[in-house]
């Protein structure tokens, strides 16, 4: 096995029915702009009545039908905010807890040493997070998955990655390793994947190979490095 291997986000989760929730971030093939991606997956019906929405510069998991909402405590967050030149997208409320803390003027990764993994027993789900910090016409990106240290949630394992910006890669992180019950998480590094130029065709292959049935919703960002203008792709299978 080569550990710099390059795979496409189609052949990282094709035939893969519950990768959960996944981020993505990477530096576009020609070098010229910064990805971010987030999707949401779901297996009971309050996980699956949900829907993207943007606005004032933040992307929001929100209810499609409010009606049947059962818990809103683990499914409804900011999924994506903004803070002067960073962009930070999690897997849930977390993205709050790192946007204060660098209003304080706390790191990253010092926010979150205030969070633990979702206390959803027996899944025991990750928290997954990651910010694009943006410099003179280039980036550099981080992850975090604070993670349970054994079944039964007695304390929190804390993984930390720091990543320079490379053409044409990504690194893909997500909540579990396939379905199952309890949930097998995320294990290892995030995985390396490549980032194309266009848009549409990165944000075609992550929802085209996203599981039919438990497949949710994604949202994808690509940001400028000289102009700072945006591209976004937003899809919601509840539309």
């Amino acid at each position: 096995m080569n550990i710099y291997d390059i795979k496409s986000m189609g052949e990282r989760i094709e035939g893969n029915s519950y990768v959960g929730r996944g981020i993505v971030l990477g530096k576009t093939a020609d070098g010229k702009k910064a990805a971010a991606a987030y999707f949401i997956m779901g297996r009971s019906e309050n996980s699956r009545n949900r829907i993207f929405t943007e606005r004032d510069g933040a992307v929001f998991t929100e209810p499609f039908d409010p009606s049947k909402v059962e818990d809103p405590s683990l499914i409804i967050y900011a999924a994506l905010r903004r803070y002067e030149n960073k962009l930070i997208v999690t897997n849930g409320d977390q993205t709050d807890t790192i946007y204060e803390g660098l209003k304080k003027g706390d790191s990253f990764a010092t926010a979150l040493t205030t969070r633990e993994f979702e206390p959803d027993a027996p899944n025991l789900t990750p928290r997954i997070s990651g910010m694009i910090t943006f410099g003179e016409g280039d980036f550099t990106y981080e992850m975090s998955i604070l993670k349970s240290a054994d079944a039964e949630g007695t304390a929190c394992n804390r993984y930390h990655f720091s990543y320079p910006a490379l053409a044409g890669l990504g690194h893909f992180i997500h909540t579990y390793v396939c379905d199952g019950n309890p949930i097998p998480t995320f294990q290892g590094e995030p995985e390396r994947v490549s980032i194309p130029d266009d848009i549409d065709a990165f944000a075609e292959d992550i929802w085209n190979h996203l599981d039919a049935d438990n497949k949710i919703s994604l949202y994808v960002c690509y940001t400028d490095l000289e102009t700072g203008a945006e591209e976004t792709y937003m899809i919601n299978k509840n539309s």
